[in-house]
């Protein structure tokens, strides 16, 4: 009893702490915009606390006085002040997006036709390079190790909160790609965090660039915060690239290279970036390999699907079919069964980590084979792609070409007027 008495007086004292008797307790709802159905799982966040809504959509958390900040996957962010908070609607939404690249984002030449685009089918969304392949970041960063190793040293977008807002006004849902562990220019300047070759020299890949080691804290701490400041310059969603382990056996990291070690590294770099994300209310995907969602180890790059699903709202598998040079089940073909390399893989992963359909938003190839019979991906190919997507269940997909030269072939045409049901303007300013 008397244990009982102490456990008790130490609740009182934590719950009725000078902290939190400056704020109110708010009951409230999320449902969803269409039917008014309540949204189990949603997320939502006054101040520095995190809650998930119950199997009916209600939830209860201390307010600080802050906006509350909603989100669930499949559907747009919100915010609400929290008097308003008793009742927050989301609105449904499937990204089908583009891809543009850390130049074409600023050359006219090529975003231009992709707006264009955007404004005639189906598309309604842009993944922008924040940092590219190359260890740029594209707008002048308040990140003091992007000056300090040269990452500055181009600027594409020089202003980009009105890029962005420019892109809200046209109902453009925007993804900031950020390119992790692979970054030369980091390792340039701080060569003790290179991943290394066999003989303790800097490894470079098969385009002559340097990796940092996923174990290091400082790799973690640079990328994350990148992560907030486009989170706070207004992008929707953040997606970290190339976060994973080279896929090259024999390389040396801070601490041996076994299954466990490596999903741990990846894994808790998601967990990490979730928990300083988790402010800004931005939905946080990472993009993986294809073959991640039919191998049950790591695919030896510290990618397991089920640790992955973990932190992320979205899992961005690359099922391009020219990336499947094995095969996928009893198709050895995949260039020519693009709709079922995309169905079955997508299938592959629900089956594993039982997530729903909308928890995936995959990479479809729109540029020519490069592994079989060298064909253009044309109107058949992206269209069966996006049909697999759709079919499955997915939150939307994404089209990757390196160059940024993308066609209307195999998207839906969509007549002006009718833009206003299929593309929404964020809600949050």
């Amino acid at each position: 009893m008397g244990n009982k008495v102490v456990f008790f007086m130490v609740g009182l004292f934590v719950i009725f702490s000078p902290a939190v008797f400056s704020c109110e307790l708010i009951d409230g709802k999320v449902e969803t915009h269409l039917t008014g159905k309540g949204i189990a799982g949603a997320v939502v966040v006054s101040g520095s606390g995190v809650v998930r809504t119950d199997s009916g959509g209600e939830f209860s958390i201390f307010s600080d006085g802050s906006r509350l900040k909603v989100r669930s996957a499949g559907y747009l962010r919100s915010e609400a002040e929290p008097e308003d908070g008793a009742l927050i609607a989301l609105r449904p939404f499937d990204p089908k997006a583009l891809y543009l690249s850390f130049y074409g984002i600023a050359e006219p030449v090529l975003r231009d036709p992709a707006l264009e685009l955007i404004e005639k089918t189906e598309l309604n969304a842009l993944v922008i390079d924040v940092k590219g392949d190359r260890g740029l970041v594209a707008y002048p960063s308040a990140v003091e190790l992007a000056a300090e190793i040269g990452a500055q040293r181009v600027i594409t977008v020089r202003k980009p909160r009105e890029l962005l807002a420019s892109l809200k006004e046209k109902g453009i849902y925007t993804i900031a790609r950020i390119v992790t562990f692979k970054d030369d220019l980091l390792v340039k300047a701080h060569p003790d965090l290179a991943v290394k070759n066999a003989a303790g020299k800097t490894w470079r890949d098969g385009e002559n660039l340097g990796w940092v080691d996923p174990f290091s804290k400082k790799v973690w701490e640079y990328n994350i915060a990148l992560a907030e400041e486009a989170a706070a310059l207004g992008f929707d969603e953040i997606q970290f690239d190339y976060v994973r382990f080279p896929a090259r056996a024999g390389l040396q990291f801070a601490k041996e290279s076994t299954e466990e070690n490596r999903t741990d590294a990846i894994s808790g770099f998601l967990a990490a970036a979730r928990k300083r994300l988790n402010s800004h209310n931005v939905y946080l995907s990472a993009d993986i390999f294809g073959y991640v969602c039919w191998n049950r180890n790591d695919t030896q790059i510290g990618q397991q699907l089920e640790r992955l699903a973990e932190h992320l709202d979205y899992l961005s598998p690359m099922l391009y079919p020219s990336g499947f040079t094995f095969g996928v089940g009893r198709y050895r073909n995949p260039v020519a069964n693009p709709f079922e390399t995309v169905f079955l893989s997508l299938n592959k992963a629900r089956e594993r980590t039982g997530l729903q359909g909308l928890r995936f938003r995959p990479w479809l190839q729109a540029f020519r084979d490069y592994a079989f019979d060298r064909r253009h991906f044309g109107e058949e190919e992206i269209r069966s792609q996006t049909r697999a997507s759709e079919e499955f269940g997915s939150n939307g997909w994404m089209l990757w070409n390196a160059r940024n030269v993308y066609s209307a072939a195999g998207l839906d045409k969509v007549e002006m007027e009718a833009r206003a049901d299929i593309v929404p303007v964020s809600v949050v300013q």
